[in-house]
């Protein structure tokens, strides 16, 4: 069965789109319009055009589990938190449990459940990651909780930690991030789990089970 990518076009559900689509795992990317429809096409992996803030039903149908990578970006105010980190990540829970889907891999962050002891600037994303990930912990529908340290754009190294003992650092490449989905979108298994994912020496197979 397929797998919605929401919040393909970004720069995680980019690099797990082409990591999906090499390893052969059918996928649907999720993107906002036509525009970005061209890198997608170009790779032969199905896309459909929804909004966030929109209705977004119709992109579910004829898949069976979802990842939701969606953001709202650093560049944006706290309305576009609200619409898309906490809004559009609930009512993906809400989708996913009233279709029947199988399983939700959601893309949270390191230390959601304690917004107030974020950075002032950070903590409306951090609120609506744990009010979010508070919501899917409660739904029907099994999941998959991934909290990423802070990202970065070093190349992947497929070697992971899931604690900040473990890992000396907060960092975490995006590379690291997707192969890590993918690996979780492949292990159907695994539900109703949560893992903190930095850089470390364990490879993701072995962190992630």
């Amino acid at each position: 069965m397929k797998t919605l990518v929401i919040g393909a076009n970004g720069q995680i559900g980019r690099q797990f789109c082409e990591l999906a689509n090499m390893a052969g795992l059918p996928i649907r990317a999720m993107i906002r319009d036509s525009g970005q429809q061209g890198w997608f096409r170009e790779r032969g992996i199905d896309s459909v055009i929804a909004n966030l803030e929109d209705d977004f039903r119709h992109a579910f149908y004829g898949c069976d589990q979802v990842i939701f990578t969606a953001g709202s970006g650093p560049h944006t105010g706290p309305d576009k938190t609200l619409l898309i980190d906490l809004h559009a990540a609930i009512r993906a829970t809400e989708l996913s449990s009233e279709l029947g889907l199988s399983r939700v891999i959601m893309v949270s962050a390191l230390r959601a459940e304690n917004p107030l002891d974020a950075p002032e600037k950070l903590r409306p994303y951090m609120a609506a990651k744990h009010a979010a990930d508070a919501v899917l912990r409660a739904a029907r529908v099994p999941h998959v909780i991934l909290k990423p340290g802070r990202l970065t754009d070093e190349p992947a190294t497929q070697r992971v930690a899931t604690s900040l003992e473990e890992a000396g650092s907060n960092l975490v490449s995006r590379a690291n991030v997707a192969h890590a989905l993918l690996h979780l979108a492949r292990a159907r298994t695994l539900s109703n789990r949560e893992f903190v994912l930095l850089d470390g020496q364990h490879t993701i197979e072995d962190a992630l089970q």
